[in-house]
């Protein structure tokens, strides 16, 4: 029995032993990645400084993007489109895509989507057109029906990326 728990001790000292390294290692890295950029740039849908606007659309910190949440009149006020899911589905992947590429991304490296529907039913029309932008495969992905959406919008998309290229 004693030598079962001297092996353990052993091991984890070891262990402990590594870890400062290991930590040390990585925070050297990302001191010398060009994404290890620790400020917080809040850009608005062109790419210029965000105002003092109530919701931000394009936010970079650390080597991520956050993009808010897209709908299909978000940069469409009119909305004189077809009321279907396939048109509103397109629009938003289109203004996720351009969010994400102005954050210095591509849409390979999305990493994780939250989308919602205002009916469930909707969801394999979606999916016809997500394929379409994803051929390599999605990124993680979440998908709820909502009761309604703002602007009418069928489909809203939010995401996660990472930075691939200085912005």
């Amino acid at each position: 029995m004693f030598s079962f728990l001297t092996s353990r001790r052993r091991f984890a000292a070891r262990l402990a032993a590594l870890i400062p390294g290991i930590a040390a290692s990585g925070a050297a890295a990302r001191a010398e990645s060009p994404q290890a950029d620790s400020s917080v740039q809040k850009l608005n849908y062109d790419g210029k400084p965000a105002g003092t606007g109530f919701i931000t659309p394009l936010i970079i910190h650390s080597g991520v993007i956050y993009i808010a949440g897209q709908g299909a009149h978000s940069h469409d006020p009119e909305g004189k489109f077809p009321m279907d899911i396939e048109t509103h589905t397109k629009k938003v992947m289109d203004n996720v895509k351009t969010l994400v590429e102005t954050g210095g991304g591509t849409l390979d490296s999305i990493l994780q989507l939250t989308v919602y529907l205002t009916k469930i039913d909707d969801y394999d029309g979606m999916n016809k057109v997500f394929k379409t932008y994803f051929p390599n495969g999605g990124p993680a992905r979440t998908t709820v029906a909502v009761a309604a959406l703002p602007g009418n919008s069928l489909v809203e998309i939010n995401c996660t990326a990472a930075v691939t290229r200085k912005p």
